[in-house]
């Protein structure tokens, strides 16, 4: 008896539950069952296998008219999870849960159902508001601050996995700061079991509050293997707070295309660390009214420090829209400060940079660096589908054993800058050459565009 309750006594200050039936108990009134119905076009199998006339025919017809379907539309259905943020009736999913259903029902863990409108919908996060009419409160939790949340917490998973109903699993923290393939991804990972059926229910810490919203797993076979991702909390109530007010998510746009800094490009401009944001391309809109240019290393934005493009996408999208910030940039070795007012990117989508018209100059072809270049004329223009106004040198061949190759250059491409300078003739890039060298560099930096798409390549001048 005394070996127990020491057992007990040591887990408890471990902070590891001896139980999580209390902590079930007390917020299980707030997490709901989502029931969508859609409706789906009659007749969705093969057509036409026998042809018309065929003695077969009316066969045929009545095999697909079976049951007096026929061609009418009929209705399918589809379950998740999801979980009330406020008495009136407020809820949170996931967007996928929801999409395109023409009827929604929310099961509460009492049993009763109420229907559901949306209010409004997030594909980027996968994030879906909901709102039910009910003249009596409703039970509801929290959000809490998922950047306290530490690899190896607690962590309680509550939803409807397969259809099964109101069901609990645990697990601990397994990473932070996932990303799987949205621009303003950050999912925490868990092992607590998520089944199909648990998208849009929460995750909560120990103090019962949610501090992700169940979204994704990765699985070979469709089942949990204790990899879960939940879309973090401090993502969810910025998108629930616009969704809320607005009826959708209206972020930050800066407008301008930007990539990671590599060890090359450090190299190439002399920089103590790799941290910061290359912008490659700056096209009408915030950022160039406010006079930053391709090439600017951004080093921060707002008061907060750069490490890297995925962190700058995020907290510009998180900035409100119409702010004025202060963003540091490093241009020819020195530190300038932009003052640029935020766009909105959801107006900004389609945005295509302008052109900058030049006439070509040279017509001769030079291998440099494993590359073969020439100047553009109508006829290059023309071959590789380029506008009327394109400026740059042209890639014609690149030699396969050559350190261009290896960094993904290709016939085709377009250097319409080297060493952070406009490139339009051999001697404009000869010229860059030999100032690099001349600063004592070992490698240079060419901004390469492929289909309009620009990105910035460090290549080492000995192979020149």
């Amino acid at each position: 008896m005394i070996l127990i309750l020491s057992q007990s006594l040591m887990a408890q200050a471990r902070g590891v539950p001896e139980s999580f039936a209390d902590l079930a108990e007390r917020i299980s009134p707030a997490v709901v069952n989502i029931t969508t119905s859609t409706t789906v076009a009659g007749r969705t199998g093969p057509q036409g296998i026998v042809p018309e006339g065929s003695p077969f025919e009316d066969f045929f017809r009545e095999f697909q008219d079976r049951g007096g379907q026929g061609d009418r539309p009929r209705r399918s259905s589809a379950l998740g999870s999801g979980f009330v943020i406020s008495e009136d009736g407020f809820v949170v999913t996931n967007n996928h849960v929801i999409d395109g259903a023409d009827e929604i029902l929310v099961e509460f863990f009492s049993g009763d159902e109420l229907p559901a409108t949306v209010i409004g919908t997030d594909p980027n996060t996968d994030i879906a508001l909901l709102k039910v009419d009910t003249d009596a409160p409703l039970a509801f939790v929290p959000f809490g601050d998922s950047d306290t949340a530490r690899v190896g917490d607690w962590v309680m998973a509550m939803g409807n996995p397969l259809g099964q109903g109101f069901s609990v699993s645990a697990g601990i923290v397994s990473a932070r700061n996932r990303a799987l393939s949205g621009t303003y991804d950050d999912y925490i990972q868990t092992d607590a079991a998520i089944n199909r059926g648990n998208s849009g229910g929460p995750l909560f810490n120990m103090d019962g509050e949610v501090i992700g919203v169940n979204t994704a797993i990765l699985s070979p076979n469709g089942g949990s293997i204790g990899i879960g991702f939940s879309m973090a909390s401090n993502v969810v109530t910025r998108v629930v707070t616009q969704l809320k007010e607005f009826g959708e998510t209206r972020r930050g746009w800066l407008g301008v295309r930007i990539q990671d800094v590599d060890d090359d490009m450090v190299e190439a401009l002399g920089l103590a660390s790799s941290d910061g944001a290359m912008v490659s391309d700056v096209p009408e809109g915030p950022a160039k009214e406010a006079g930053m240019q391709a090439g600017d290393i951004i080093l921060s934005f707002d008061g907060r420090e750069v490490t890297d493009t995925r962190q700058l996408v995020r907290i510009v999208g998180n900035t409100e829209v119409g702010k004025s910030v202060r963003v540091v940039v490093l241009r020819d070795g020195k530190q300038e400060t932009l003052l640029v007012t935020l766009g909105r990117r959801e107006e900004a989508e389609g945005a295509v940079p302008a052109a900058q018209p030049v006439e070509p100059e040279e017509p001769d072809s030079m291998d440099l660096m494993g590359l073969t270049l020439s100047p553009l004329t109508d006829e290059i223009r023309a071959q590789l589908e380029l506008d009327e106004n394109a400026s740059g040198l042209a890639v014609m061949a690149v030699d396969e054993t050559s350190e261009a190759y290896e960094k993904g250059l290709r016939t085709g491409d377009l250097i319409t800058e080297a060493g952070q300078s406009p490139v339009e003739s051999l001697s404009d890039l000869e010229a860059r050459i030999d100032e690099a060298r001349e600063g004592g560099r070992k490698s240079i930096l060419l901004l390469v565009r492929r289909a309009g798409d620009p990105r910035f390549v460090a290549l080492a001048l000995e192979d020149s």
